[in-house]
């Protein structure tokens, strides 16, 4: 399996960590960091994440880690990040 971060993800990642930074740029790096690394566990086991019917017949997921959604989708051999968020955030 292969991993890709869509450019709405990398966009993502970029707003969540300006948005902690202005309050605390470590903690914003530390959470950053998980955060990007914390998809390579669905390279071992990709469906590990809820299905999300309304995307069928598309196998669109998501885990959560920590207080954050990240939505992914299964095509193929590839696993595309989608979007990631604060579950507090309105979406």
């Amino acid at each position: 399996m292969n991993l890709k971060w869509t450019s709405k993800a990398l966009s993502d990642i970029a707003r969540l960590y300006e948005f902690l930074a202005a309050v605390n740029q470590p903690a914003a790096a530390r959470a950053i960091q998980k955060l990007a690394a914390a998809p390579t566990a669905l390279l071992e086991n990709p469906r590990i994440g809820e299905r999300l019917e309304e995307f069928q017949p598309r196998d669109v997921r998501r885990i959560q880690i920590g207080k954050y959604e990240i939505r992914y989708e299964i095509t193929g051999s590839t696993i595309y990040l989608l979007r990631l968020w604060h579950t507090r955030e309105e979406r």
